[in-house]
């Protein structure tokens, strides 16, 4: 178990905490801008997301750095980036933050590709990330993080950031689903999966 691996491990343990803050109503107060509410949870939520967020950068680093890369630390990295997108969308949809359909589109391509990654690696090929899998991943953190707070920093300027960061967001995933099959599919029709 080294330093990378675990650091992946401790975004995955922050996910049911995430979760506690956004989820149960803790009464530690509130701020209200424009019509817009966001309670010191739901702050405290955030902050905790964008730090477990920002491991998957920092594990992958380490991991990279140091030639710690493993076969468990593969498995169980996309699977904690997974979980956590997948958990604060299931929240937001239980807030009434957003609405289902958004959170299926980004939950559906997430697990196609994660499953073609997969079954290709179970053959001996790699299929690399691409550029704009990672702008989408930076899209629905930003998204992600606009939508727990409900919209407050940017309330005050009438502007609904949070809405359009999850559109922009949803076009990206699906755009960049499309251009992850597109650009493999030589290895989904060469019959090796």
């Amino acid at each position: 178990m080294n330093l990378a691996n675990r650091i992946t491990i401790a975004r995955i343990f922050l996910i049911p905490v995430i979760l506690l803050f956004l989820l149960v109503r803790f009464d530690f107060g509130h701020f209200s801008i424009g019509g817009h509410t966001t309670t010191v949870s739901e702050i405290v939520a955030v902050l905790m997301f964008i730090v477990a967020a920002a491991t998957d950068g920092l594990d992958g680093y380490i991991a990279r750095k140091r030639k710690m890369v493993t076969n468990f630390g593969k498995f169980l990295d996309p699977l904690a980036d997974k979980l956590l997108v997948t958990a604060a969308l299931v929240s937001l949809v239980e807030m009434d933050r957003i609405g289902a359909l958004a959170a299926i589109i980004i939950i559906f391509r997430e697990f196609v590709i994660s499953g073609l990654r997969t079954i290709a690696a179970s053959e001996g090929i790699v299929l690399a990330a691409s550029k704009l899998g990672k702008l989408k991943t930076t899209l629905q953190i930003i998204a992600i993080s606009a939508l727990i707070l409900n919209n407050f920093p940017f309330s005050y300027i009438g502007l609904p950031f949070a809405d359009i960061m999850l559109y922009v967001a949803v076009f990206v995933t699906i755009w960049s689903g499309i251009d992850y099959l597109w650009k493999n599919k030589h290895v989904i029709y060469s019959g090796r999966i």
